[in-house]
């Protein structure tokens, strides 16, 4: 069973990072099958750990965008990606964290992530104007 006040701030952070659209897409979409997972991640991810005061919106941004590119993530790379209008991180600091990845995560994850990247911004700048 959800405790019904984790679960509300997971949903209030979530929507605050990936935006209502988001966040309704997936409500509107679960099942019986996956219902208890997107209970946990909302409870776990969303309520616990991004709720919590020790990191900003951005900063946890940065990090969640570095491991998923280092880790080859890629639907979940371009996720937070957009969700970074929502965060406060700039395409500079994509820029700079993907750099770190190619360090130490390798080149190849780099330059998935990289090429992601440029294209969820430019379909930012793109719906902008």
């Amino acid at each position: 069973m959800a405790d019904g006040t984790l679960f509300e701030r997971g949903m209030t952070t979530r929507r605050a990072v990936l935006g209502d659209n988001h966040v309704d897409t997936v409500t509107a979409r679960k099942t019986g099958f996956d219902d208890d997972f997107q209970t946990f991640i909302t409870e776990g991810a969303w309520g616990s750990v991004w709720a919590r005061p020790g990191l900003t919106k951005r900063e946890r941004s940065m990090l969640t965008l570095a491991l998923l590119a280092a880790l080859g993530h890629e639907d979940e790379f371009a996720m937070h990606v957009r969700a970074t209008a929502n965060t406060g991180a700039s395409a500079e600091d994509i820029k700079e964290l993907l750099l770190h990845v190619a360090v130490y995560a390798g080149v190849p994850a780099a330059n998935i992530a990289y090429r992601i990247a440029k294209q969820e911004l430019a379909k930012r700048q793109e719906a902008a104007q």
